[in-house]
């Protein structure tokens, strides 16, 4: 274990380095420190060390310590120097940093929706609970009472088990799904992914290197049947899994698949990674328990996020998950960021156990049900198909075969109106006849008048192909 630890830190040096987070001159925390900081043996840090010098990644300089060598980086040179966790375009960001009247892009809720009143009052009321919160460090794993209240949490409501020690605070899902492709998978590594899926998990095991094959998903689910032939030819290293209210489809994976597919992950040493951030936005019955309730040999990696629906400014979200991984996770998180804030955390914790939530949630519900209607309603048309989702923040709609979605998209962002090309959310970027709209955003009048415009424009192209 030991000799796999140093390797594991030896590696998220050499990911932040080339991520450009440590650059060329950068000074490396001295053995000791970081020994402390991990929690480990300082032979081991000493070992890691040695191994980016041998690759020629860091230098030593006597007396001083070790430092990232001055050519280490392969960013070096390129035009943009300031480098975020994704090297490759994200495709996504660049619609979402274009303004438009009509927002149908972000999966992601109203303001208007959410507590705002409530949690700024809160505020006052944690830092008076706490006074100490804004000269405090947070644990690297997480506050542990938070931490304690997920752990009941997670079992009350879906019938998980999960120790405070199973359970790691992110910041935010996007930086959970990139801590745990950071840990667990090397570049050429092959990894299993839905089709279509999330674009930012696409963009994550890209610019790892990993080798994606696909798994179709559809409104009944998954295809067993490919996805034990994918395991068993090409043992991937894991599978990203969405199955609840997933995204970019709305679709839900059925109970009994989700059994199947855990004893599938069982059978061919498959990591299964859930991404759970839609749960309890749901428009008639629950949703299944996670995949993870019904994991018993510790191959799934349960990742939940709250933002959305609570307070998106403060980004948390838990992973769940056994030893010896947590020990790595934690490794790679305290290089990271070395802990999620403190204060973020126990806002959180305040308004996550109080009885205010769950008459939030409830409201919620109905005004983004409300507002899903609106929507299908105003888009109906014979050309316009998809399957209606039970719950979530997106419709997965067809357009006509014959549109071209560059043409589409210039076409609408010209009209000051948003959405997600279908190619943006396919590994393959090939569903080129599907669009992503949110309905989460906008207002019910917003929507009506958005979705005119948009089917106005396809209007349009069709004549001109006619």
């Amino acid at each position: 274990m030991k000799d796999h630890l140093f390797r594991q830190i030896g590696q998220t040096i050499t990911n932040r380095i080339e991520r450009g987070e440590l650059k060329p001159g950068d000074k490396l925390p001295s053995v000791r420190s970081l020994a402390l900081e991990l929690g480990v043996h300082r032979l081991t840090v000493f070992k890691a060390y040695q191994q980016l010098k041998h690759r020629g990644s860091v230098t030593v300089v006597d007396k001083s310590g070790y430092y990232v060598k001055e050519d280490a980086s392969p960013l070096v040179g390129l035009d943009y120097p300031v480098v975020s966790s994704y090297v490759h375009k994200s495709h996504l960001s660049e619609i979402h940093r274009i303004h438009a009247d009509y927002q149908f892009s972000q999966a992601v809720i109203d303001p208007d929706l959410l507590p705002n009143q409530y949690t700024s009052s809160s505020a006052k009321h944690v830092l008076d609970l706490y006074p100490k919160v804004f000269s405090t460090y947070a644990a690297v794993q997480g506050d542990s009472e938070l931490r304690d209240y997920l752990s009941h949490y997670f079992y009350q409501n879906q019938k998980q088990l999960a120790s405070p020690e199973e359970i790691l605070i992110a910041s935010g899902s996007q930086q959970a799904i990139d801590l745990i492709a950071r840990v667990l998978v090397r570049r050429g590594d092959t990894v299993l992914i839905e089709r279509p899926t999330y674009s930012a998990a696409i963009d994550v095991f890209h610019n790892i290197g990993a080798r994606l094959l696909t798994a179709d998903l559809t409104a009944e689910g998954y295809n067993l049947v490919q996805i034990e032939k994918l395991m068993k030819e090409y043992r991937p290293r894991l599978f990203y899994s969405n199955p609840t209210f997933q995204n970019p489809t709305g679709y839900t994976v059925p109970l009994e698949q989700r059994k199947q597919l855990v004893d599938l992950a069982e059978k061919y040493q498959v990591f299964l990674l859930e991404d759970d951030a839609f749960r309890d936005i749901y428009f008639a019955d629950k949703p299944p328990l996670p995949l993870s309730s019904y994991d018993v040999h510790g191959h799934c990696i349960y990742v939940r996020s709250f933002s959305k629906y609570i307070a998106p400014g403060l980004r948390i979200a838990a992973v769940v998950c056994r030893e010896p991984l947590m020990q790595q996770l934690l490794a790679a998180k305290s290089l990271m960021d070395n802990g999620t804030p403190l204060l973020n955390q126990k806002l959180f914790l305040h308004y996550f156990r109080s009885d205010r939530l769950q008459q939030h949630i409830e409201k919620l519900r109905t005004a983004l049900e409300i507002r899903k209607e609106v929507m299908e309603t105003s888009l109906a048309d014979q050309q316009l198909t998809w399957e209606s989702p039970s719950g979530g923040l997106n419709l997965w709609v067809r357009v006509p075969d014959a549109i071209n979605m560059d043409r589409l998209l210039a076409e609408c962002l010209t009209h000051s109106l948003s959405f997600v090309p279908g190619t943006i959310c396919d590994p393959l970027k090939k569903q080129e006849h599907w669009v992503r709209l949110s309905y989460s955003f906008m207002n019910e009048q917003k929507i009506k008048e958005g979705i005119t415009r948009f089917k106005d424009i396809l209007k349009k192209l069709n004549k001109e192909i006619i």
